[in-house]
């Protein structure tokens, strides 16, 4: 129940498990065709949206060097670990980096990043996570966006965590770049990066003076166009994706989105039943960031719920830990494992402190998590 790599549908598990299939095959090259033209629904774009052998880290690379020239000022929205990340990204790359920190938990203000771009109007690119992961918080992008189409600035998103899992029309909302990764809403092992990138952004990828190689997207754009990729393909993955994009066409992207707010909203639900709160004061559906009390230590907390229940949880990063535990909500996840993760939760917080917690309690979260699954889409 993590945020990423998440629990995987067993449809999924049985393309894995096939036998190897050469990448220039005309077999896997429909294949390969197919989702190239899948993805775009996903992503709202009429753009093409590029597969890239690495973790979700790779695409926020590639999305940066491809539009980047040394020298380049960039603004980045740096609200925990992964824009952190991202900020050292681009100063390794030679950005002049402007760090707008907003506290871990809280969202940035549209006016913030307004602000910012007048006091630096030189500014070419803006980096923000539409969910940052390390704590569940989900920024106003579709704000961000129309804030920043004002400028000659490019925006990029990492929705590595939204992606798939809420609403994110890339041409819709204005979007310059946008990442995702296979271990989050699409429900596969970590290994693919999924890239895109707006007419204007294009217009920059052509001059920007930024190193790039593995990840030079131009290359990879010319061998698309021969129905390949630029590397050799992570065939089974590319596979096993067709298959998940075959779903959520059959569902609807509405009804996925909709699954995951539900089990959202039975977490959330739950965790008031047990008196505690969410760290996030924006948050995404994608998962839950829960602040524990001061005397309960998260870190004990995850392994007696692991040990003791069987579920797997994660915890706080770096100034965070052991002070939250988030739990994802993406994947192939039952009710049935939902409200494990809810007594697991409640049981475990009643056996570290019996003084604070009661059976009562726990059973008023399982209530309230039932309420809310109860009108949760199949």
């Amino acid at each position: 129940m993590t945020p990423g790599p998440v629990p995987v549908p067993q449809n999924v598990l049985d393309i894995l498990a096939q036998q190897m299939e050469h990448h220039r095959t005309p077999e896997f090259m429909s294949v390969l065709a197919r989702v190239w033209e899948r993805l775009k629904g996903v992503f709202g774009t009429r753009e093409r949206v590029f597969l890239l052998t690495s973790t979700g880290s790779g695409g926020m690379e590639a999305a940066l060097v491809n539009v980047l020239s040394p020298g380049d000022e960039v603004l980045a929205i740096v609200s925990g670990k992964f824009g952190e990340r991202w900020a050292e990204m681009a100063q390794v790359y030679g950005a002049h980096v402007h760090r707008l920190d907003i506290e871990w938990g809280k969202a940035v203000r549209p006016e913030q990043v307004e602000a910012t771009l007048r006091s630096h109007p030189n500014i070419r690119i803006v980096m923000t996570q539409a969910c940052e992961t390390s704590t569940g918080v989900l920024h106003p992008v579709q704000e961000i966006a129309a804030i920043v189409r004002r400028t000659g600035a490019l925006l990029l998103v990492d929705g590595i965590t939204a992606l798939g899992a809420l609403p994110m029309p890339m041409d819709a909302w204005g979007i310059d770049a946008l990442v995702g990764g296979s271990q989050k809403a699409f429900m596969l092992p970590t290994g693919l990066s999924l890239v895109s990138f707006s007419a204007r952004a294009w217009e920059r990828i052509e001059t920007a003076q930024c190193p790039r190689f593995y990840f030079d997207i131009r290359a990879e754009r010319d061998a698309n166009e021969n129905g390949e990729t630029f590397f050799s393909s992570n065939v089974p993955l590319i596979k096993a994706l067709d298959a998940v994009l075959h779903d959520f066409e059959r569902l609807g992207q509405a009804r996925v989105h909709a699954r995951i707010a539900t089990l959202s909203n039975a977490t959330q639900a739950a965790a008031r039943a047990l008196g505690l709160t969410s760290f996030a004061q924006s948050p995404s559906p994608s998962l839950s960031a829960l602040a524990l009390p001061p005397n309960i230590d998260g870190q004990k907390l995850r392994a007696e719920m692991e040990k003791v229940h069987r579920v797997i949880v994660m915890g706080g990063q770096d100034r965070l830990k052991g002070k939250i535990i988030r739990i994802g909500h993406m994947g192939f996840i039952r009710d049935e494992d939902c409200m494990a993760t809810v007594t697991a939760l409640g049981r475990t917080l009643m056996h570290i402190r019996p003084d604070l917690f009661s059976d009562t309690q726990v059973a008023a979260a399982e209530q309230a998590a039932r309420e809310e699954l109860a009108a949760s889409p199949s």
